[in-house]
């Protein structure tokens, strides 16, 4: 608990922010989703004996840049998780180790399409913490969901 609470000092500082101290925190852009542009998909941050690995919202582009899904929640829906997927595979993680979700979605009225792809990804016996919020807007027109995660990792041993 003292580990996430530094942590959590140092993300409000200026000291995390600087990126001088790069064995606190590590960003990542794997190759199986697309090259973001300003951003990176995911910081992963050492706890000790685990890691946490905070992505970056996730829409539904392949790993080429391309959208998945025009107009097409479930399809988009689909999309986001592989992405969430492929980027805490890549961290050495599971599906299972996601603790938080937040979710924004264009129309509510979708959430049980949107419940059902997402009951396909997560542990159903022991689901993340999550936020659903619907937005009316999002970055493009096309663009009907975007989903932010956060992971603890034990480290192997």
């Amino acid at each position: 608990m003292k580990k996430i609470l530094l942590l959590s000092f140092l993300l409000s500082s200026k000291i995390a922010f600087s990126q001088v101290d790069t064995s606190i925190v590590k960003f990542q852009n794997p190759s199986s989703v697309s090259t973001p542009k300003g951003y990176s998909h995911a910081a992963e941050i050492d706890l000790g004996n685990s890691k946490m690995l905070i992505l970056s919202g996730q829409v539904a582009f392949d790993n080429k840049g391309n959208l998945v899904g025009k107009g097409d929640l479930t399809k988009q829906t689909e999309q986001v998780f592989l992405n969430i997927k492929n980027i805490v595979e890549n961290a050495g993680g599971t599906m299972d180790n996601v603790v938080k979700l937040g979710c924004y979605l264009l129309d509510v009225n979708q959430i049980q399409a949107f419940r059902e792809i997402k009951d396909k990804y997560i542990n159903l016996k022991k689901p993340p913490t999550s936020t659903l919020v619907q937005v009316s807007k999002l970055f493009r027109d096309d663009v009907l969901i975007e989903i932010e995660a956060t992971a603890i990792i034990p480290n192997k041993k």
